[in-house]
């Protein structure tokens, strides 16, 4: 009797936890609609067999739920695997069909997902076995239009995974179930899609708005035709991105990218907990951090150049910004290794860092987040998100977050406010007008690290400061408002117009450590006042017109493209350069007084940029892609020096730049490229017999590897790189006093990328790089000198196990390490960092809405330098440092 009772309390309590914390999967809403289908003969398999009566599936209250006690596990059979021995896609009057073939009447679970543009189904209990050659995979390339892959495969020996990937928006998918031909993914194409929305849509992480097709009028649809709505509940955990942006200013798959660039998305800043761009950024290969001047707008470098950033497209370096970025918006950062210039202008051939920030989504989403950690960090945000009308075309998205926090530095206490919100409106189903903006108020000291002795790095304490505390330091406040309208004339031609306005104010008061380090007694640091206001302004304007067509069998896809920039940048006057005394950095005494002040005028800088831009991505042959492009810019610079005696100093640079590359793929997981690709930098002043310097040049020849295993759930980048920067300034052997541009530098390489999930539960990203960047030609510095901040190795490693079933279902763990080898301190290669390997980890909780997460940062307390910016600034890295995060999503 007894054990009767604790089985129907055991059965009762299971049927509570479920209702109470529904395992994650789709969410399914029936809709009243046919399956409209055409007589036309299948795409990948001959004709049609007819159509057979279609059932609905089971509603939601019809589904069994899975086993959520011991007693029901004993007493529940094992789900049989259904094989699937064939798969079609067939053209229907909405689009194209996906019908997985089996001769097993029974229903498998489905769980749906989204991944950027991609939908994701993975169907339980099931599995690929098909006749072909390749038995374990289906692959349908651009079949119909807005649509660019579709893939089935073999997650694992029980689930089979249906991937559609959509060329600008999520695609709109639904799913029928019948008798005698199995399941049935019907796929909207792009011009059904833009039909009235006609049903809600349920939260989801990340959502995404999509329209469902309505059904046709000549077939009105009966009870017997019912369709069930798969709506998109986020991929919560993948950290593979199939497409990126960056590269060619359209979103095309990685594997046609002839070229190299890495993507870190949110799942992997969220598991890592990464609140800094500089941590996120650890995951790239040959991306090392060159900044340690005051925890300003950090620097980081990619073959041994500097990667200039980007926001959403938009210039967003120097004087569009000044503080280290806020993360609280951020969907994702795309690293578009070597030059880059063809789309983006003025850029070092290192490369680009790409910011793409959350946008409004036309479906409720809210996340509220805590995380609170070692040397007082207090950080709490929010996202909220959703529709403001009924109709749903018009939806907002607000990002907050407010940061408080110590430092393992002696008197570094800093605080932030960071708020970002956004509008979108739809004009209808092809026009989309997106309003935005942020603003970002950031305090701290300027505190300027530690210094070398000797050729290496002074042996203080981590902690021991070399500044005035008394002076309040850095003050940041910077501004952006942004505008986008889409619009799409029809299938096959779009625009898009985006103009950015943004300001920065950058207030100074500090006594630092002079430019040259210490004195010769190798104790002494000299100090110096610094007060300054800076003042910035950028005016950007892009319009990016895409066109796709056939010459014959040959497909194109045409970028034309223009942008029209402004940017200004003030220094009113007042500003205070000069002595203040001295401090002993190893019995440093605080509180020194100002010896000598030298005030300084007005200064003004004015640059105005246009660049227009051509690009053309070829489908050659369905394995065979080329991408060719061009872009000519024309750039004028004016800096002013309103001083007696103060000139005004000219650049000027009128510039083309080219791209070419091809992809070729022997076999469907393959792709092999090879590219060549140039950049341009400005560089404003003139040589001692008055000519104007000529522009900064970068170079690149670049071939890879691109892979995708494990039925696509891995993918991975090797590439190899010659990189050569010439018209570098340097001294002038006959008038020191002038510059000159006959210095070279020259970069080759290796660099290896993996990302993805080994196991649907087991998520692995992974890179290595070699780097051998050295001075070839240069008056200042010696001939083979490395340059600076740049190490020959690099590694890294970040994996993290969720358990999904069973007692400790929702429990996680991460693990990795961060190599980094000795790099040069500066350009003389007066003195070495040495090299070391951070380790972190991560432990993981998530219950229903509530997510839990502890993360320890350099476990092992290692102490290791960060980066330099010469022997009077080196910055150390921070000790063991924990951070929990609580995050109720809803």
């Amino acid at each position: 009797m007894k054990i009767k009772q604790l089985q129907k309390i055991l059965l009762t309590s299971s049927i509570w936890l479920f209702v109470l914390y529904p395992a994650s999967g789709q969410e399914v809403k029936k809709t009243q609609k046919t399956r409209p289908r055409l007589n036309q003969s299948s795409l990948q398999v001959s004709s049609v067999s007819p159509v057979e009566p279609i059932k609905k599936l089971k509603q939601l209250s019809e589904i069994e739920y899975p086993v959520r006690s011991a007693v029901l596990l004993v007493q529940s059979p094992v789900a049989p695997i259904v094989p699937v021995t064939g798969v079609k896609a067939n053209p229907t009057q909405q689009g194209v069909e996906i019908i997985l073939q089996t001769s097993i009447g029974q229903q498998s679970p489905i769980i749906n997902r989204s991944s950027g543009h991609s939908f994701i189904a993975d169907i339980k209990n099931a599995q690929l076995r098909l006749p072909s050659g390749n038995a374990f995979i289906f692959r349908s390339n651009k079949p119909i239009a807005g649509i660019t892959e579709i893939t089935v495969t073999n997650l694992d020996v029980n689930t089979i995974r249906v991937i559609v990937t959509g060329e600008v928006d999520l695609p709109k998918v639904e799913l029928f179930d019948s008798p005698n031909e199995g399941l049935i993914f019907s796929i909207a194409s792009a011009a059904a899609s833009r039909q009235p929305e006609q049903q809600s849509q349920m939260p989801k992480k990340p959502p995404s708005s999509q329209p469902v097709p309505e059904a046709q009028p000549n077939k009105p649809s009966t009870s017997d035709n019912e369709a069930i709505e798969l709506v998109v509940t986020g991929d919560a955990d993948t950290y593979r991105e199939p497409n990126a942006i960056s590269a060619t200013k359209t979103d095309t798959p990685l594997r046609d990218i002839p070229g190299s660039i890495q993507t870190i998305n949110k799942q992997v800043i969220e598991d890592q907990g990464a609140f800094r761009e500089e941590d996120a950024l650890r995951n790239v290969s040959g991306v090392v951090n060159a900044n340690a001047f005051g925890d300003r707008l950090g620097s980081f470098y990619a073959r041994g150049f500097t990667l200039r950033r980007f926001q959403d497209g938009f210039y967003n370096d120097g004087n569009a910004a000044r503080a280290n970025p806020d993360i609280a918006n951020v969907e994702r950062i795309e690293v578009l290794k070597g030059p880059a210039s063809i789309l983006y202008g003025t850029a070092e051939p290192g490369g680009i860092i790409n910011t793409v920030t959350k946008k409004p989504l036309f479906s409720p989403y809210s996340a509220v987040d805590l995380t609170i950690g070692s040397y007082s960090f207090y950080r709490p945000s929010i996202d909220i998100s959703g529709p403001l009308n009924s109709s749903k075309t018009v939806a907002y998205r607000l990002n907050v977050a407010y940061e408080n926090a110590g430092s393992f530095r002696d008197f570094v206490n800093s605080e932030r406010v960071f708020i970002a919100p956004a509008l979108a409106v739809k004009f209808g189903p092809n026009t989309t007008l997106t309003l935005g903006g942020s603003y970002l108020h950031d305090t701290r000291p300027l505190d300027l690290g530690l210094v070398a002795i000797g050729n290496r790095t002074a042996n203080l304490p981590f902690s021991r400061a070399l500044f005035d505390p008394q002076r309040p330091g850095l003050l940041f406040d910077e501004k952006q408002a942004y505008i986008y309208l889409d619009h799409k004339f029809n299938e096959n031609l779009s625009l898009r117009t985006a103009v950015r306005v943004s300001t920065a104010l950058e207030h100074r008061d500090s006594i630092i450590g002079a430019n040259n380090g210490l004195s010769s007694d190798n104790r002494t640091l000299p100090l110096r006042l610094s007060v300054n206001d800076q003042y910035f302004e950028t005016y950007t304007l892009q319009n990016d017109l895409i066109g796709k067509f056939k010459t014959g069998s040959i497909a194109h896809t045409v970028l034309l493209g223009l942008e029209l920039a402004k940017e200004t940048a003030v220094d009113p006057g007042g500003s205070q350069d000069g002595r203040a005394g001295s401090i002993d950095i190893f019995n440093p005494v605080y509180g020194v007084s100002v010896s000598s002040v030298q005030t300084n005028a007005l200064y003004t800088q004015d640059i105005r940029t246009f660049g227009i831009y051509l690009q053309d991505q070829i489908t050659l042959l369905d394995n065979l892609k080329l991408l060719v492009g061009g872009r000519f810019d024309t750039y004028t610079e004016k800096d002013k020096d309103f001083s007696v005696g103060g000139s005004t100093t000219n650049g000027n640079a009128n510039q083309f730049t080219p791209r070419i590359g091809i992809v070729y793929q022997p076999i469907q997981p393959i792709s092999l490229y090879a590219s060549y690709s140039r950049s341009f930098v400005p560089q404003a002043g003139v040589s001692a017999n008055r000519t104007p310097f000529q522009p900064e040049k970068g170079k690149q020849y670049e071939v890879g590897v691109k892979g995708e295993f494990l039925q696509g759930r891995l993918s991975s980048t090797l590439a190899l790189y010659d990189i050569t920067r010439s018209n570098v300034l340097t001294a002038d052997p006959n008038n020191p006093e002038y510059s000159i541009t006959v210095g070279e530098q020259h970069s080759q390489g290796l660099e290896i990328d993996v990302v993805g999930k080994i196991l649907p539960e087991w998520n692995i990203i992974a890179s290595y790089a070699y780097t051998n960047a050295t001075i070839t030609k240069d008056n200042s510095y010696a001939v083979g000198n490395g340059l600076d901040n740049v190490p020959f190795n690099t590694f890294s490693l970040w994996t993290t196990y969720r358990i999904q079933n069973g007692p400790l279902s929702g429990l996680g763990f991460g693990t990795g390490a961060f190599f980094v080898g000795n790099r040069e301190g500066d350009l003389n290669n007066s003195f070495k960092i040495p090299g070391y390997t951070r380790v972190d980890a991560a432990v993981y909780y998530t219950r229903g809405h509530l997510k839990a997460a502890l993360n320890f940062k350099n476990l092992f307390d290692l102490k290791y330098i960060d980066a330099s910016s010469g022997r009077g600034s080196i910055a150390p890295g921070a000790p063991f440092t924990v951070l929990g995060t609580l995050s109720w999503q809803f």
